[in-house]
């Protein structure tokens, strides 16, 4: 279970961080409610996690979901450079967390 709260705490990570360009510094209010609530739910699933997972590995994982799904939300909705070399280098983010699933128990 503690894996499926880190998932979820990326995902919301995803949601706060692209949250953050649609709030304009927090001047507009409901995209700015919304990103503070992705923000709180975020870390209340990563602290979650963290009581099964080593440290070391949920931190790492949960920011390489955010920065995964926050650079391909970038090129989808902002329409942000999607190169091979950046896809490339997208695509080592996602080898590493797969590689930190399978070493770490739980």
């Amino acid at each position: 279970m503690a894996w499926v709260y880190l998932f979820i705490a990326g995902l919301l990570e995803i949601g706060w961080a692209v949250g953050l360009k649609y709030t304009h510094g927090f001047t507009r209010l409901t995209p700015s409610v919304l990103t503070l609530v992705s923000m709180a739910g975020s870390m209340g699933m990563l602290g979650l996690a963290l009581r099964q997972l080593p440290l070391g590995t949920a931190y790492a994982v949960w920011t390489g979901i955010g920065t995964v799904g926050t650079a391909i939300a970038g090129m989808i909705l902002l329409g942000e450079p999607s190169g091979a070399l950046r896809l490339g280098c997208i695509a080592l983010i996602v080898a590493g967390i797969f590689g930190l699933k399978l070493l770490t128990p739980a």
